[in-house]
């Protein structure tokens, strides 16, 4: 009986940990989007900032004589 009551409080414990992930579900959705886009911004802000380096430096090469 008891190994009965241990497997019951396991499935009951399983099932409240299934409708919490469903519960949370689109919370951890859009975190990940939120989380994507940031990158891609920190990406395209590490390009920006990269070609106006190289821009520098070829312009700062042509300049010397």
């Amino acid at each position: 009986m008891k190994a009965f009551l241990v497997g019951l409080l396991f499935l009951f414990a399983l099932g409240m940990l299934a409708g919490l992930w469903l519960f949370f579900f689109p919370v951890f959705v859009l975190l990940s989007a939120a989380l994507g886009l940031s990158l891609v911004f920190a990406a395209a802000l590490l390009f920006v900032w990269m070609v106006g380096k190289a821009v520098i430096f070829v312009w700062g090469k042509l300049r010397q004589p």
